[in-house]
């Protein structure tokens, strides 16, 4: 039982605001990646889709591709629509030998509006449970039996945000159905990313780990602004560098016996946050947490 350390490329060039990095060559991220020291690197808006392209990219600098965000539709289409549209997504993690499927409900999410206030995050009632969470699970299934692991990503600005969100996400699906569990989102959402590791072990497929500038997300809600004003805002960091305790949190997975990949994640604005000196700090704080609580890294 081990872990790997992979990193997101979104620090260097952000998908959702191209702006933000987008000059910057794929190139550059995977050397950065591969000096740095991290085993593997999730999927970027930079890099090509075709498998016999990236598999041999990735291979020149000494990296496995982790996987990568999908963008999922479970709340307007069936099961079977939901697997025709993730085919060629699927194909490519399968090709590259990622072994975890990234999945986030984004039909009517609001976090990639800058116009829109995080206050309007969508909810779901009673009925839209029945109907999503039986989705999500036989989705997962499929996935499952593509012999891959099933991650639902909860996130700011989606149907899967706070507490309640993500207690009626648990009771709504089944044992299929992992957590990407990610540390920011949770912490910004009013989740305790500690106490939902310790009380869903089964669940924790994949862990993304991002700190946490409270201050400046408190003056985000104050304002009214969307998600995209808090990244500009620099509501997020890397581990070590914002107020989460990530000794507690590599605890806990300890404690339940995680063996997977941790990604260090944090969007912010390149130009002011230089990518690779963040990236190496929240490396270096997840090594130093994950030593001293027994987890042990894969050689």
């Amino acid at each position: 039982m081990s872990i790997r350390f992979g990193v997101s490329p979104i620090a260097w060039v952000n998908d959702d605001m191209p702006e933000l990095g987008g000059e910057t060559p794929l190139e550059t991220i995977l050397a950065d990646a591969r000096d740095i020291g991290f085993a593997g690197v999730e999927l970027g808006g930079k890099f090509p889709r075709d498998p016999t392209v990236l598999k041999p990219l990735l291979a020149g600098y000494g990296l496995d591709l982790v996987g990568g965000w999908y963008s999922g539709e479970l709340l307007t289409r069936d099961v079977d629509a939901e697997i025709a549209a993730a085919q060629a997504h699927l194909t490519l993690l399968k090709a590259l030998g990622s072994t975890v499927f990234v999945h986030a409900e984004t039909s009517n999410a609001i976090h990639g509006q800058r116009t829109v206030p995080l206050s309007q995050t969508p909810r779901l009632d009673a009925a839209d449970w029945k109907l999503f969470g039986p989705r999500v699970t036989g989705f997962a299934e499929y996935i499952q039996s593509q012999g891959l692991k099933f991650a639902y990503h909860h996130h700011l600005g989606t149907v899967v945000e706070g507490p309640d969100d993500l207690d009626s996400f648990l009771r709504a699906t089944g044992a299929a159905v992992g957590l990407t569990l990610d540390t920011g989102h949770a912490a910004l959402g009013g989740v305790d990313p500690v106490a939902t590791i310790r009380a869903h072990p089964e669940r924790i497929a994949h862990v993304h780990c991002k700190d946490v500038r409270t201050s400046v997300f408190s003056g985000v809600k104050a304002a009214g602004s969307s998600f995209l004003d808090g990244v500009l805002a620099g509501m997020f960091t890397v581990p070590g560098d914002g107020a989460l305790d990530y000794g507690a949190v590599m605890r806990a997975l300890a404690d339940i016996g995680y063996a997977g990949w941790i990604i260090i994640e944090a969007e912010q604005d390149p130009a002011i946050y230089d990518p690779r000196k963040y990236a190496e700090l929240g490396l270096a704080t997840l090594e130093r947490e994950a030593a001293a609580a027994g987890l042990k890294k894969a050689a």
